[in-house]
């Protein structure tokens, strides 16, 4: 039985693995986020001895790179990991394999790997080998820290997080269509780091025709994210501003031909992807574009849309978060946030875990639904 002291030595460790993991980023997908803290238990006073986070998919692993930034030997010691360990060979060889070489005597994990090829095999391993395991440290904050990886891994789609910027009675636009700028600049770079965060950003043909957004990451540091686009008739102009850079997919109907057809070939020699989809009620179900997204290793998506694509993912169970910047104003009678309509408050989308903060100034209001 592990003593409260050693506990929250655990847990302390742990956090620093987790603050380790994050920053991968925007940058690992379709793996998940890990860290690795290795420490010495030997000394007179525990000490953390070397670090390592998953930096790039492709590239190397945390608990590898925590082994090589040691510079020395770290037999005996104590390795902790956000994730189980995996006991496969993919891009790197397995994580496990390297712990086992290096002498690590004991492994603490934050949470088990869902992954149906690491699953518990890699606890196994290390056992086999003799290590000691303690699972299960912070499990809460590790599986939260995963969540699009957890989601990929379980339900075959990514975890999706609806971004909007909304007056306080809930318009995302004036009555005319105006929608520059309901939030200050604070809150537009927040705004860019969460797309930098996030490996697609979705948006509708309507805004794109509207506004000609380019979706890029520009007022922060980090990566531009794919732009995927739902455009079930093909509308878009080949000139349009999110066609720019590289990552461009376009969502349109199964059956486009002619013109149409014409169209998808001149975008695909431009390098867009354009995948075909039926239509469902008019409208391309939000689940078959999850889908697809996932099989591109997708574990992320911000949908930047407007109502009716907002509307359309709620709707249907495929909207997991909401993160809503609010404006100290009041548009009056303008294009609201949401088109879909409730008939009795017992149905309402309800969002759990709210969270504000203060952006500049206006408000972030975020939750899971």
């Amino acid at each position: 039985m592990i003593s409260v002291s050693e506990a929250r030595l655990h847990e302390y460790y742990m956090r620093m693995a987790l603050s380790l993991a994050r920053r991968g980023t925007g940058f690992v997908s379709p793996n998940p986020r890990v860290g690795c803290v290795i420490t010495d238990y030997s000394a007179p006073k525990t000490k953390a001895v070397s670090c390592g986070f998953h930096g790039r998919y492709g590239g190397p692993h945390a608990e590898t790179e925590a082994i090589r930034n040691a510079g020395g030997s770290v037999r005996g010691m104590t390795a902790y990991v956000t994730l189980e360990p995996c006991c496969h060979t993919g891009h790197t060889p397995p994580c496990c394999d390297a712990l086992i070489s290096a002498g690590i005597a004991r492994v603490v994990i934050g949470m088990t790997d869902p992954d149906p090829r690491v699953s518990g095999g890699g606890t196994a391993k290390l056992e086999a080998a003799g290590i000691e395991v303690i699972s299960g440290v912070l499990s809460e904050e590790c599986g939260h820290l995963n969540r699009g990886f957890i989601k990929r891994v379980a339900e075959g789609r990514p975890w999706v997080t609806i971004k909007a910027a909304v007056s306080m009675d809930g318009n995302i636009a004036l009555k005319n269509g105006e929608s520059k700028w309901i939030t200050g600049p604070e809150a537009r770079r927040k705004a860019h780091l969460m797309r930098a965060a996030n490996d697609v950003v979705l948006v509708g043909i309507g805004t794109v025709m509207k506004d000609d957004p380019e979706l890029s990451v520009r007022d922060s540091e980090g990566r531009s994210p794919i732009k995927a686009v739902v455009d079930k008739d093909l509308e878009i102009p080949v000139d349009a501003r999110v066609l720019n850079g590289g990552g461009r997919v376009i969502f349109t109907e199964f059956t486009a031909s002619g013109a149409r057809g014409e169209k998808i070939l001149e975008l695909s020699k431009r390098g867009v992807r354009v995948i075909k989809s039926r239509i469902c009620g008019g409208h391309i179900p939000p689940g078959e574009i999850l889908k697809e997204l996932a099989a591109m290793g997708a574990n992320y998506v911000l949908i930047e849309g407007g109502a009716g694509l907002i509307s359309s993912f709620v709707e249907a169970g495929c909207a997991d978060e909401a993160a809503f910047f609010t404006a100290p104003k009041l548009l009056g009678d303008g294009v609201h946030v949401t088109k879909f309509q409730i008939p009795s408050m017992n149905l309402a989308a309800k969002v759990k875990n709210l969270r504000a903060k203060t952006i500049g100034a206006d408000v972030l209001l975020e939750g899971e639904f």
